[in-house]
Order: C-alpha cells, then structure tokens, then sequence
C-alpha cells in the first residue's frame, strides 16, 4: 500500500510541475478531464 500511495503523489508531483509549464487554463482543464476519464475506465474495467 506504500508504494501505490508513493507511485500515486509522484505522479501527482509530476502532473503539477508540467502545469508550471501550460500557461492556458482551458488547456490545462482538457488535460485533467481526459486523464480523470482514462484513469476512470483502467481503474473500472
């Protein structure tokens, strides 16, 4: 359980750096919409 919780808030820490760098907020929403929805359907099916 450690390491999915530390595999989890690296990816996280990564996600945050990279919107350091997308100066576009709508982009940046498009890109968390599309991740959550991928997450989502791996997670469940």
């Amino acid at each position: 359980m450690k390491r999915l919780i530390g595999y989890t808030l690296f990816w996280i820490a990564a996600g945050m750096a990279a919107a350091l760098f997308i100066e576009s907020i709508i982009l940046q929403l498009l890109i968390i919409f599309l991740l959550l929805l991928i997450g989502y359907n791996l997670f469940v099916c």
